[in-house]
């Protein structure tokens, strides 16, 4: 089977391929004779009922950044010529990028968009996993300074992170005695429109916050991703310490709890965040972390994906 496959991705220049996950699916759908087209975002056109976008012929190579694609000529390709499209760009989750979920559904499942667009839309990380409010930490979603104001002093310890952000950024800790909630607030609320997530803090974060890879409703594998000394975050691009993590019974508890949702999805690729035996959140717009896994001496994750979409196209 070979199929032509477009990848809506951040422009595969700037990525590291060593750890990016998108890399990783390009390999895979190369090495299966797929055809590859590259393009980015901002080249997305609705034209009547056409949409299209400026695509590349992209070549993959598993080398280090720089040598790592080569790009043949730019040409405005009607994207219902696709076998799939692969929404891989990173969020921020905003009004762009909701807009362009409303793009690709036109084309969507003839062409077969993964993640479904409109799943992506209406089950952005933050807000899908509110659905299972007995797997997560007491969290509250709101602006209302009286109402955090009232959480924090029912819960001690918070953490407060923009409810569409990305990657760990703009998420705090507030320690109970400290004085500059009302200040953070202020700030978010120049920065954002939507209202905040603020959840009580695990303090096994310390032992690691754990990204556990679903495919197709199907737990695979989990990365436990352990702060550096001094920070909150355990996100690897500030410093997080990766390591292979198999499942725990609660963590497979919390997969079984989960996975009928994404299957009614029809998710395909989705990490999901757990701290201390909590699910604090369900990544479905670009999840990232399967080259880590591989290169741990976990399962070839990208595999598993093209059989998932393979199958959905054969």
């Amino acid at each position: 089977m070979s199929l032509k496959v477009a990848v809506q991705m951040d422009h595969v220049a700037t990525i590291n391929p060593k750890g990016d996950s998108t890399f990783a699916m390009m390999l895979e759908a190369q090495a299966r004779g797929h055809e590859l087209l590259h393009y980015t975002p901002d080249t997305l056109s609705l034209n009547g009922s056409v949409v299209s976008a400026l695509a590349q012929p992209i070549t993959v190579t598993d080398a280090e950044k720089g040598l790592h694609f080569t790009l043949g000529d730019a040409r405005r390709v009607d994207l219902s010529t696709q076998d799939v499209v692969l929404m891989r760009q990173d969020p921020p989750f905003d009004m762009n990028y909701i807009t362009l979920t409303h793009l690709l559904e036109r084309l969507h499942p003839k062409t077969l968009v993964v993640n479904p667009p409109a799943a992506v839309r209406n089950a952005p990380e933050k807000i899908l996993v509110t659905e299972f409010p007995e797997l997560m930490p007491p969290t509250l979603v709101t602006r209302d300074r009286a109402e955090i104001q009232a959480f924090r002093k029912q819960h001690g310890n918070i953490i407060v992170k923009p409810l569409y952000g990305n990657g760990g950024a703009g998420v705090f800790f507030i320690q109970e005695g400290d004085h500059n909630l009302a200040s953070l607030l202020e700030l978010f609320e120049a920065n954002y429109r939507e209202p905040f997530m603020v959840q009580r803090y695990l303090p096994d974060v310390r032992k690691g916050d754990k990204r556990i890879i679903i495919i197709d409703g199907e737990p695979v594998m989990g990365l436990n991703r352990i702060p550096a000394d001094g920070e909150a975050r355990s996100n690897m691009h500030v410093g997080g310490r990766p390591e292979l993590s198999p499942l725990t019974a609660r963590e497979q508890e919390i997969c079984a709890a989960i996975g009928p949702a994404l299957k009614e999805r029809d998710m395909i690729f989705v990490g999901i965040d757990v701290i201390g035996g909590y699910l604090t959140e369900i990544n479905v717009t670009s999840p990232t972390g399967i080259r880590e896994i591989k290169r741990f001496g976990g399962p070839d994750i990208a595999v598993l994906i093209w059989d998932a979409i393979e199958k959905r196209r054969g």
